[in-house]
């Protein structure tokens, strides 16, 4: 056999075995984490890359009621988590009432269960339903509030949820329980309620646990629930959530907050850097892009930094290593979008936006009042070259993503949105007080959502 021979048979046999990888049903490629998937995806507060954007979305345009929608199906309960979503499974968390009554912003009667669902992406029928916890809420919550404002975590091989006061607990994809973690009772200002969302940082899940009384920062092993470190925080009440930033050849978290922005070693814990100035009641999280942190607040004053990380130590405040502020219409609860070399905030809980160069902090287009939004909790997201920013009436505006301020669409829908959107492939998911939607172009249930392999 000559060598033309023996190379064609040697390239045929490596072809036969690697085939079944390439041809393999999508759901078996889809089983794992690989980075494809953590970036496809939406696993985690404020999407793949924790800045509200997904890079390989292209969601609709437009939508109402009776167009785009492929699917619709009503939610248990009351929860202003925002969905997350890997694979088939969309994720949600809520908490339900034997009397609808105690789903609001009063201190329920009677007892409350914690529920995690897991829903067929293609269909929205439930996969599957576990009760986390089941109790009477020690505290009230605000009357714009609910029991499960925050939202789930997933790498597609375990889903976290956390209920704060309820404690944390995981599953593994098909709802089996690993672990749970009770932290105590939360005591937060005013009794506004919870809703910060937990990290989950390669074998890690780290909490901020913000409150009126021992505050504290806290990573546990993702496998058992076993606490690794803790490191307490001079802070009051917080709604942020914690952000993973890789700069400078180390990952750290980052937690805004009332008294300070601090960043911390992932690994140890450790304390790295702080910079202050930020206002009370601090409910949006941090974005990082090219080397920036951006933490703003909104309520009573208004205060928005971008923070150069790499190398930071000790307090940064008044430094050059905060390269640029803002203050002026920012945020009180929804957190910005950081959409390439673009930062996008709303005014306090308004439909009032602003567009801001990221490196700069000069003002590219704003304040623009959104046609047809009045309040808004919601975060502002991003795909495919638009902006998407959902108001609590149910009417959704989509912007172009760019210098100008050009309005492509206004949608509406028959209900209540509090919670963020999640964007994933062609499709947007809207969590409402009343239902779960699934919007996408193409009708078809089973169109490019491959199962994932048990």
């Amino acid at each position: 056999m000559n060598r033309f021979a023996i190379s064609f048979c040697s390239l045929f046999l490596a072809l036969l075995f690697l085939a079944p990888l390439f041809l393999a049903p999508p759901s078996l490629v889809a089983a794992g984490a690989p980075a494809a998937d953590s970036e496809r995806f939406w696993p985690q507060w404020r999407g793949p890359l924790a800045n509200g954007v997904a890079p390989h979305a292209d969601p609709p345009l437009t939508w109402s009621e009776t167009e785009n929608v492929r699917w619709k199906v009503p939610v248990p309960g009351r929860g202003h988590g925002s969905p997350v979503v890997w694979g088939d499974r969309v994720f949600l968390l809520t908490a339900v009432a034997s009397d609808p009554g105690d789903e609001g912003g009063v201190t329920p009667a009677g007892p409350l269960r914690f529920v995690v669902l897991a829903v067929d992406r293609r269909t929205g029928a439930t996969l599957w339903e576990r009760t986390a916890a089941e109790e009477v809420p020690h505290e009230g919550t605000h009357p714009d509030g609910s029991w499960a404002s925050a939202s789930a975590v997933t790498d597609g091989e375990l889903v976290v949820a956390y209920f704060g006061s309820r404690g944390l607990h995981a599953y593994d994809m098909n709802g089996e329980p690993l672990w749970s973690r009770d932290f105590g009772d939360m005591a937060t200002r005013r009794g506004f309620g919870e809703g910060s969302s937990p990290l989950l940082a390669g074998d890690l899940v780290v909490v901020n646990w913000d409150h009126e009384g021992d505050s504290f920062l806290v990573a546990l092993d993702k496998r058992d629930g076993r606490e690794v470190w803790r490191r307490e925080r001079d802070e009051i009440t917080s709604w942020a959530t914690p952000l993973l930033v890789a700069e400078g050849g180390r990952q750290q978290v980052v937690v805004n907050a009332t008294g300070r922005v601090r960043g911390y070693d992932l690994e140890t814990g450790e304390p790295l850097w702080e910079a202050g100035g930020q206002t009370v009641n601090v409910v949006p999280s941090p974005v990082h892009g090219a080397g920036l942190v951006y933490a703003t607040s909104g309520f009573r004053g208004s205060a928005l930094k971008a923070i150069r990380v790499a190398g930071a130590r000790g307090d940064l405040t008044g430094g050059d290593a905060v390269v640029w502020s803002h203050d002026r219409d920012t945020p009180y609860v929804p957190s910005p979008l950081l959409y390439g070399d673009r930062l996008y905030i709303l005014k306090v809980n308004s439909g009032i936006l602003t567009s801001l160069d990221a490196a700069t902090g000069e003002v590219r287009f704003g304040p623009e009042r959104l046609p047809g939004v009045e309040g808004v909790y919601a975060s502002p997201v991003g795909a495919a070259g638009r902006v998407y920013v959902v108001g609590r009436g149910g009417d959704t505006v989509v912007l172009r993503h760019g210098d100008a301020f050009e309005v492509l669409a206004t949608n509406h829908l028959d209900d209540t949105f509090t919670a963020s959107p999640a964007l994933v492939d062609g499709e947007i998911f809207l969590r409402g007080f009343e239902h779960l939607y699934c919007l996408a172009e193409d009708p078809s249930p089973a169109a490019g959502q491959p199962p994932v392999a048990d």
